[in-house]
């Protein structure tokens, strides 16, 4: 049985949620928590690590008793202080904590008070106005979870594009080794490179598919088989994650990718164009009549409606048939355009790495600079830096600079934007940094119009370069604030700042079509990790994922500029 991070990560999070649920010590409950947040995080493959057998790196925060707990999640798929927990908290309370707004306090308090560990009683109390009246809900606060019940209810479970990875690599990995196969796809939402993905969708090509299928529905990880034929198959990982793989002949290959990766609406644009030329598309191929005229490549199906391939990222509909037409398809970024990342941070304040250790990483993943930008002092749980530790932190810098060469570190700082504008770090500071970052870490309920004048209201700072993760959103567990980013786009235009597109894989933030609005404005675009370990540097690839979907080419990306031609460009707004 295969266990991933993402495995170990769910268990130690329902861990921690149902401690907190008996009100265990909190740091006990922090531990758990932050185990999940490090695993979920990680591009090392530690389940792997310890399925070979081999001595784990050393993990802050992971030790000897969190360390047990892996190897045995690892071993059996199970963890015994899980079993125990779910014994004792009432059953249904866990299944509460998916829907937004409701941590482990108010789901205690909807336990003890109204006897609530379901969400059908939890619909129920909200719609008769029984919840309004406990301390810390409100009527706002009611009103908000009758909208995420019946959210949850009209749509399915979806996995973060990172998470999904992890089992989509190991599984098409699984099916490549099959003796008979040539070929394997991941498509869907999936290539598109979504932010969230709903279920896996697998196209190969064999030579004896029923084999294959029979392969596929012996996977190790499969929990339940949907369904299964000769040339199809249907499955549920024990994630939860569905899959579904279909075997093509080679000459439906290509017909097939474009079918399934899709979108639906894309899909429908590229029907009419074969339409309108007298042929039919499926995902069979290309046909005039009864002959068939393409289909063995994705270029041959886009060539026989007079089009040329265009990338999956762009297949949604957006105005890309349109712009293939005219010729006009954008030459999209890749990950090899990133010279620096302009987001990381160190042990100084919520990092796993020092200074050195960092810039290791940044220049085996091919980085040429990258920025250290801490936590200023507001974010006391990161262990912001104050002016005192940030001038010790920038003579720490120059050090390294100078005794260092094939990377460069720039001095930044991940400042935060307080509710009236201002950042929380003073000018005479910040002026002598290479980049300011501006972040909202708070306060993310104000309207629309204070919001949105607040952060532009921090942008007009001398000193302001990038504004970090612009929505604030969280994956899934936080809606973007709301703020008018027409205007915040438009003000960076004005001031010669600029945004930053966070590849973490709970933010993806700014979101595909913001950055499709800052390349028509001219606004250039950070891809950054906000790496704060040397795994994370990995995570540009999602970032990069992101950028392709809001059409973002090479000149549009802040940080595929070589050091030279990037310091006049963070001086600009200063």
């Amino acid at each position: 049985m295969t266990v991933h991070n993402n495995d170990i990560a769910a268990i130690f999070r329902e861990i921690a949620d149902l401690l907190e649920i008996e009100a265990a010590n909190p740091f006990r409950v922090r531990a758990y928590r932050n185990a999940a947040r490090m695993l979920d995080g990680s591009s090392l493959d530690i389940a792997g690590l310890i399925r070979q057998g081999r001595d784990l790196p050393h993990i802050p925060g992971i030790g000897a008793d969190l360390e047990g707990k892996m190897r045995e999640i690892v071993a059996t798929g199970r963890c015994q202080t899980l079993q125990k927990l779910r014994r004792e908290v009432p059953p249904g309370l866990a299944d509460l904590l998916v829907l937004p707004g409701l941590g482990p306090k108010r789901v205690k308090a909807l336990y003890d008070e109204l006897d609530i560990h379901t969400t059908a009683q939890l619909a129920r109390a909200a719609r008769d106005g029984r919840i309004r009246n406990l301390p810390g809900f409100g009527v706002k606060t009611e009103q908000r979870l009758l909208q995420a019940l019946a959210k949850h209810s009209e749509t399915g479970r979806r996995f973060k594009l990172a998470t999904a990875a992890e089992y989509a690599g190991s599984l098409a990995d699984y099916l490549r080794a099959i003796p008979g196969v040539m070929r394997v796809e991941i498509a869907g939402s999936y290539r598109r490179a979504r932010e969230t993905v709903g279920d896996l969708d697998i196209l190969a090509t064999a030579k004896a598919g029923a084999k294959a299928i029979e392969k596929f529905t012996t996977y190790d990880e499969v929990a339940q088989i949907v369904a299964s034929g000769t040339t199809r198959a249907t499955v549920i990982l024990r994630s939860g994650l569905q899959v579904d793989l279909r075997v093509v002949p080679p000459a439906s290959y290509g017909a097939a990718l474009v079918y399934f990766t899709g979108s639906k609406a894309h899909n429908i644009l590229i029907r009419r164009l074969a339409q309108e030329r007298g042929l039919k598309i499926s995902e069979y191929g290309v046909f005039r009549g009864e002959k068939m005229v393409a289909g063995e490549t994705e270029e041959s199906v886009y060539k026989a409606v007079g089009l040329p391939w265009i990338p999956p990222e762009l297949r949604e509909d957006r105005g890309e048939i349109d712009a293939a037409r005219a010729g006009r398809l954008p030459r999209l970024v890749e990950l090899q355009d990133l010279r620096g990342d302009l987001h990381c941070h160190t042990k100084a304040s919520d990092g796993q790495e020092t200074i050195a250790g960092m810039a290791a990483a940044a220049r085996a993943s091919g980085l040429d600079y990258i920025a250290i930008t801490e936590h200023s002092r507001k974010v006391t749980i990161a262990h912001g830096l104050d002016t005192r530790r940030l001038l010790k932190q920038i003579e720490e810098i120059d050090r390294f600079n100078e005794t260092t060469s094939g990377i460069t570190i720039l001095k930044g700082i991940e400042v935060d934007i307080l509710d009236d504008g201002e950042l929380d770090l003073p000018d005479d500071v910040l002026g002598r940094l290479d980049l300011v970052i501006g972040a909202v870490h708070s306060s993310f309920g104000l309207s629309r119009d204070k919001q949105t004048a607040r952060i532009m209201k921090a942008m007009d700072h001398p000193h302001f370069t990038i504004l970090a993760h612009p929505t604030g959103r969280l994956i899934p567990d936080r809606e973007p604030y709301d703020v008018d980013m027409a205007r915040l786009i438009r003000h960076a235009k004005a001031r010669g700042c600029h945004l930053e597109l966070n590849a973490h894989p709970e933010r993806l933030d700014l979101l595909d079509i913001y950055c499709r609005q800052a390349k028509d404005e001219g606004v250039l675009v950070a891809v950054s990790s906000d790496a704060h370990r040397a795994a994370d540097f990995a995570n540009l690839r999602h970032g990069i994922g992101q950028a392709r979907r809001g059409w973002l080419e090479k000149g549009d990306i802040l940080n595929t500029r070589p050091l030279k031609a990037l310091r006049p460009l963070l001086r600009q707004t200063m």
